[in-house]
């Protein structure tokens, strides 16, 4: 309805401009709004408070001028203008409950819309080194991008969800090492565990499902590769410079086969809990991409040499760097160490690079708000590989704080410190901690109350929306009328009562909510508008008798939250949150 509001102001300004009563058209987007006054009517604009001064009129007398020739468009009961120059829209009864038509005849399809025809999407979220198992951290950038995909889906985009497994570099070597030396201690050495290894318990499972396969195979004598090692940070020594040590010494001693076992085992293990961790939460991919397949393929050589190619990378005291300062990152970065390592920038430049050689219109990362000074480097890498880095929108997810009762918990995955993703989905339920991850904008914190979400009360936000629904279920199977009744305006004609209208204005809302989610990035407006649409059937529901003796009034009634329980069944489908008949 606000885009026919929009289309009906546009058609009246361009029919002001051809009769000469304004000298030229309005240069600025339309904007309609929901008014929250019933009195004053369903949709109001500001567009002649915007305009007048671009026309030399007066706000309120154009205001009339355009309300005179809106007036005789059969979409609106009245149009009346308000204060200095606001004007209101009411909608015709039969205009308003159309949407009970429109849900009727699309029902599941209802608010899909074909805003992305022929355009496609690349969404790459998650992507949580595989050192450890998902925590709660990482559970709302997976709520976000997995809803945000949904989102994009429902407007008709093509769309690639994946994710990017770090299975290169420095902290895999942590976490092989990390496993060799529990291994040790399997087989009964007291070695002493580096401080900057990895900690928690799943450590030790890895570490004893090889050492049940191999028994003391990779057993090596601590003393034949501990002694020359520099001191761990309790003995005074640095713990960076002593993890690095004991990666060179399990690889020498292990060799490269034996070696293999350790990182193999541990990057298999870590990554399908991450796979089954995610996939029991609703989060699945088209493509789960190999940081070592840019190697193997030789596409971070390729890239690097690109740079070289086009004078952006430089050489000094052994090391490469990329000039990313002069394309407006705040100074260079290292692509190749003096030990001639690529680093992790080198990897995210062939990554991206690999991306943007492809066909999507649209290029969506979801990072961790810690990884914002990220952004001017990959933006700064693609600018100067040639590509437009505007086809790339970075959005930024902040960490959420768990608390039980007053208790903040820690997570930290060195440490083995934390809640795990699966802990939390099996303490308050996938449903739940969906829902709750995306209730507010994703770079706002989120403190994620777990009583809360536990709870079965009107106060839990998620419970509140799905019992909504199972109302509806109970009443209409109460009314043996659960198969989806034909609307006829007669019937809807007896749909008179103020939260009826309502609940029909807010139906018809939902198209609009939408694509507002996808336009803006922000699942948090389909909660919102989904907690509004409850409230207004609870209230309905606390009001008003559904079975009563007229045979027509009790079916208009039930065909009106036949149509409300369509709405919430598609939205939540669209959070990926059940819609329960029964709670």
């Amino acid at each position: 309805m606000k885009e026919q509001i929009s289309e009906a102001i546009a058609a009246v300004i361009q029919q002001l401009v051809a009769d000469g009563e304004v000298a030229q058209s309005f240069d600025k987007s339309i904007q309609v709004t929901r008014t929250k006054d019933a009195s004053h009517g369903d949709f109001a604009s500001n567009i002649a408070l915007l305009f007048a001064k671009q026309v030399g009129k007066n706000p309120r007398e154009l205001a009339l001028s355009l309300s005179q020739h809106l007036t005789q468009s059969n979409v609106f009961d009245r149009v009346e203008v308000a204060g200095p120059g606001f004007i209101n829209f009411f909608i015709a009864q039969k205009d308003q409950s159309q949407v009970m038509h429109k849900i009727f005849s699309q029902q599941r399809d209802y608010g899909k819309s074909e805003l992305g025809r022929d355009q496609s999407v690349h969404i790459e979220y998650v992507s949580a080194n595989p050192t450890g198992p998902l925590h709660v951290g990482h559970g709302r950038g997976a709520a976000y991008g997995a809803t945000l995909a949904n989102i994009y889906l429902e407007n008709g985009f093509k769309v690639e969800r994946e994710y990017y497994v770090n299975d290169a570099g420095r902290q895999m070597d942590i976490l092989a090492t990390s496993v060799w030396c529990r291994y040790l201690e399997l087989c009964g050495s007291e070695i002493s565990f580096p401080t900057n290894g990895y900690q928690g318990d799943y450590i030790w499972d890895i570490a004893a499902t090889i050492h049940r396969q191999n028994a003391t195979t990779y057993y090596v004598a601590p003393e034949l590769f501990s002694a020359q090692l520099p001191p761990d940070e309790p003995q005074g020594g640095d713990k960076e410079v002593h993890i690095d040590a004991l990666i060179d010494s399990a690889k020498q001693q292990l060799g490269e086969q034996g070696y293999s076992v350790f990182f193999n085992c541990a990057i298999d293990t870590i990554l399908g809990d991450i796979k089954d961790d995610l996939h029991l939460f609703g989060v699945d991919y088209e493509n789960w991409y190999s940081e070592r397949s840019l190697f193997s393929s030789n596409k971070v050589t390729s890239a690097i040499a690109k740079l070289k190619a086009s004078g952006h990378v430089y050489e000094d005291q052994g090391a490469l760097w990329f000039a990313s300062s002069q394309l407006g990152d705040e100074k260079d970065r290292v692509v190749v160490r003096d030990n001639g390592q690529p680093t992790y920038f080198a990897s995210d430049i062939a990554y991206h690079a690999d991306k943007f050689s492809k066909s999507y219109t649209h290029l969506i990362n979801i990072w961790g708000a810690d990884h914002h000074g990220y952004i001017a480097r990959v933006r700064a890498a693609m600018q100067a590989l040639g590509y437009d880095d505007k086809k790339l929108d970075v959005l930024l997810v902040q960490f959420a704080n768990l608390y039980r009762g007053q208790e903040r918990l820690q997570m930290s995955t060195r440490s083995g410190e934390f809640v795990t993703l699966r802990a939390l989905r099996k303490e308050v339920g996938a449903d739940a901690a969906r829902f709750f991850y995306v209730m507010r904008k994703s770079e706002q914190h989120l403190d994620f109350d777990l009583e809360l979400a536990a709870s079965k009360s009107n106060e839990n936000p998620v419970y509140y929306v799905q019992y909504a629904h199972a109302r509806i279920c109970s009443v209409l199977k109460q009314a043996q009328l659960e198969a989806f009744i034909k609307p006829s305006e007669e019937s809807i004609q007896l749909l008179t009562q103020d939260s009826e209208t309502g609940l029909m204005q807010k139906l018809a809302d939902y198209e609009e909510c939408v694509i507002s989610c996808c336009h803006k990035q922000a699942p948090h407006l389909l909660v919102n508008y989904l907690r509004e649409l409850a409230q207004r059937f609870h209230g309905y529901y606390n009001e008003t008798q559904f079975i009563v003796d007229s045979e027509q009034v009790t079916r208009a009634r039930c065909l009106l939250i036949q149509c409300v329980r369509q709405v919430l069944f598609n939205g939540l489908s669209i959070l990926g949150v059940n819609a329960p008949e029964k709670m």
